[in-house]
């Protein structure tokens, strides 16, 4: 088959794609399972108006077809109005080229929304043409850009193979780092503190003593959530995200749909004191990792947070055998508890050559910057040294 035969597509909305035809190519068979790139999960945002032209997440969502096979490649895409919730900070490319008298957004961006989580975006159906499906979809995405005046395209948090090939098609590469808890076959937490240093086993293990106190801790997935759990998880997630960010980005349907169609691959887990949540974190279980999201707590105290997001992930993420723990952005805190620096990667084309030379210019910096701080940061892991 040749590019001749592809038929190319925008849609307004995943509602216009059979769910079994997307996850067909989102989450084939032959790759681990990323619940985010679901059309449960991704529809639910759209449904629930999260994503939507009203919030700046316009979805354009971009598909491949052939007459003998239907959908053989997607690119989840949307126009942007701003550059929130995407955890891959432009505002100041934006700011400069504005400034130069240019027009910034709309902005076409291929990212899960609100979600800074590492996962494939050119989303091609196994085989040999799958090489040349995810060349149409950069290809044809870069031209709608062109095509339309659009500034530019952000491919956000792909893999560092796609950076590879983004890199090759004429995209500008972006590195930044979070930070991972690796599972090296540990049968309990023990197991993983016995890997430590002694200072910082010790260091973690008051930690735990002192969030623990006067707590219990719950793991909830499948039918043991309830919608009073989500009622109790959205104080949380509002508090935080007042706190933080001013405009929490989900509503309290979308949990409820979330819940509703995808609740196997929702990890809750809750902080009780005397049989009252007092705080929570929200995490979805991937095919071999658990992928934190949302955090709060109505009740601040030292430790909480270090037990509730990333000690008790380790927990469950050991009793299920998952090799990793992604607990979200950023976040220097997460080394001294045994999370190690990754990098994340991005990939950016911009119409304009000026704003595009500069960028280039800068980016080729940030990286060398991104990449001595990781080792730097690597150096200092709370491991054992001969370990």
């Amino acid at each position: 088959m040749d590019e001749t035969h592809f038929q190319i597509r925008l849609i307004n909305g995943l509602d216009e794609v059979d769910p079994q035809d997307w996850n067909a190519i989102a989450n084939p068979a032959s790759i681990s399972y990323d619940p985010f790139l679901s059309w449960e999960f991704l529809e639910a945002l759209e449904a629930t108006e999260a994503a939507s032209k009203a919030t700046g997440w316009a979805p354009h969502h971009l598909l491949v077809e052939t007459a003998s096979s239907g959908l053989v490649g997607a690119m989840p895409l949307y126009l942007k109005s701003h550059s929130q919730g995407e955890f891959v900070f432009d505002h100041s490319w934006a700011d400069a080229y504005e400034r130069a008298g240019g027009r910034y957004y709309p902005k076409l961006l291929s990212a899960v929304p609100f979600t800074p989580v590492t996962g494939r975006r050119r989303l091609a159906k196994p085989g040999p043409d799958q090489a040349m499906i995810e060349r149409t979809l950069i290809s044809a995405a870069a031209q709608i850009a062109d095509q339309n005046d659009i500034s530019s395209l952000h491919v956000n948090f792909v893999t560092r193979e796609e950076a590879a090939n983004l890199d090759r098609a004429g995209l500008l590469i972006r590195t930044d780092q979070q930070f991972h808890w690796h599972n090296d076959g540990y049968e309990s937490f023990d197991d993983f503190l016995a890997v430590l240093s002694s200072a910082k086993r010790k260091n973690l293990r008051k930690e735990r003593a002192k969030a623990q106190d006067g707590l219990d801790f719950v793991h909830l997935t499948g039918d043991e959530i309830t919608e009073a759990h989500w009622d109790a998880f959205y104080e949380f997630y509002m508090d935080t995200g007042a706190r933080k960010w001013g405009s929490p980005y989900l509503n309290r349907e979308t949990f409820s749909l979330l819940s509703e169609r995808m609740a196997d691959d929702i990890l809750l887990i809750f902080a009780i004191e005397d049989g009252v949540p007092i705080a929570g974190a929200m995490n979805m279980i991937g095919g071999d990792r658990l992928l934190g999201r949302y955090w709060g707590t109505t009740s601040p105290r030292p430790m909480l947070h270090f037990e509730t997001c990333y000690y008790q992930a380790i927990d469950f993420a050991i009793q299920r055998g998952l090799k990793t723990v992604e607990a979200g952005a950023q976040g220097g805190h997460k080394l001294a508890r045994g999370y190690v620096p990754e990098t994340t990667y991005s990939a950016h084309w911009i119409a304009h050559e000026g704003l595009a030379n500069a960028v280039e210019d800068y980016l080729g910096r940030e990286r060398l910057m991104v990449e001595r701080e990781a080792g730097y940061l690597r150096e200092r892991t709370p491991f054992k040294k001969d370990g």
